[in-house]
């Protein structure tokens, strides 16, 4: 079964693989919103219930009441309308509940206020990525990077969502002027490295790979990569080398046992892949991924009923993704659930035009729904 969207994770491991490396491992990146804008906001202004508002605000984000938080910067932004920070503070506390459509709106007022600054930009790129809206994201990550080039981060996020596209080439040319502005950054090497995997090319991955690993040497997650290159390489025993050394370095890390069982679904090692989720869930009860992982797995299987059990915890979890709602259709279509079937696949419907997305997955839909009214 193919993933059409993103969240994502972000992929974020398309071709054979359920989610792109590239796109997952992007997506962490995307999710390293800029620095605590919290942390960052002043005024010059000698107003004093505006800056116990603002001392407040910074206390409560740092021991994690963000709704305290956001609360003290919404007061503190009626106090004080032209401090783009404050802004750029909710719109980061708003961003960190997941809640991406007020983090939008809290960057546009930062940027109306500041239009030139390059992290506004990037921020208001990451919260339109999360979204799902692409093209979008884009504009914003280009404006990042026409007030200042050299910002890494815009540049790499907007490889990633380039790579969500499938515009592999576009992307990795992306990645490469990265490690050419920032040499020290792995962020290129690995992303550049798992393009190439996507492309089938993993003797080229290596080397950007193992460029990666040496700059960034305690980083699980570039073994995992490193083993997913072998595995295409019909390799598996450095592969479970690698994985073993990713896990080695980050015993705790689910996001390393969820890369695995990605890697080894792909590569058709259903049992590893099953185990390797499983794990993931372990560590972080309730992961998407892993439990969407895992529904795709026993769907291939033709275990519809626990394919669909996972689905369902996968849509619990995501419920804006309407990939999962499009899973869960097909597999209680094959379950014989037709009445289920179709409500699942309205949600999908609609969450998929609410998004913009008129490609392959509303073409996909479209298909289903005729076979079941049929």
């Amino acid at each position: 079964m193919r993933k059409h969207t993103l969240w994502v994770a972000g992929s974020v491991f398309i071709a054979a693989l359920t989610v792109s490396p590239a796109l997952a491992q992007g997506q962490r990146l995307l999710e390293n919103s800029p620095a605590n804008a919290t942390n960052a906001i002043k005024t010059n202004s000698p107003n004093e219930p505006l800056t116990q508002l603002l001392r407040e605000g910074r206390r409560l984000a740092n021991s994690g009441n963000v709704a305290g938080a956001l609360a003290a910067y919404q007061q503190a932004a009626n106090l004080d309308k032209a401090n783009p920070k404050i802004f750029a503070g909710i719109g980061f506390l708003y961003a960190s509940q997941g809640n991406y459509d007020a983090a939008l709106g809290a960057y546009q007022q930062a940027i109306a206020l500041e239009p030139k600054n390059a992290e506004f930009h990037y921020a208001l790129g990451f919260n339109l990525a999360s979204l799902g809206k692409n093209d979008d994201a884009l504009s914003a990550y280009r404006q990042a990077i026409l007030f200042n080039p050299r910002h890494a981060n815009a540049n790499l996020s907007m490889g990633v969502v380039l790579a969500r596209q499938g515009k592999y080439d576009e992307a990795m040319n992306i990645y490469r002027r990265v490690t050419t502005i920032a040499p020290n950054n792995y962020k290129g090497f690995e992303l550049l490295g798992t393009s190439l995997i996507q492309l089938k090319r993993p003797q080229e991955a290596f080397t950007a790979l193992q460029q990666a690993a040496r700059i960034a040497p305690k980083q699980g997650m570039v073994r995992v990569h490193i083993g997913s290159a072998w595995l295409q390489l019909n390799n598996a025993e450095k592969a479970i080398a690698s994985f073993n050394k990713a896990v080695q370095l980050e015993p705790q890390n689910p996001n390393i046992q969820l890369q695995m069982g990605k890697s080894l679904h792909a590569a058709q090692r259903y049992d590893e892949a099953l185990r390797a989720y499983q794990r993931a869930i372990a560590l972080r009860p309730n992961l998407p991924e892993a439990q969407e992982g895992l529904g795709d797995i026993f769907f291939e299987q033709r275990n519809y009923s626990t394919a669909t059990n996972f689905y369902r915890q996968y849509i619990a979890t995501a419920p804006n993704d309407p990939d999962g709602h499009y899973k869960l259709a097909k597999a209680l279509k094959e379950s014989g659930r037709k009445q289920e079937a179709v409500y699942a696949l309205d949600q999908a419907r609609n969450l998929t035009k609410a998004q913009g997305d008129t490609g392959t997955l509303m073409r996909d839909i479209d298909a289903l729904m005729k076979e079941l009214r049929n």
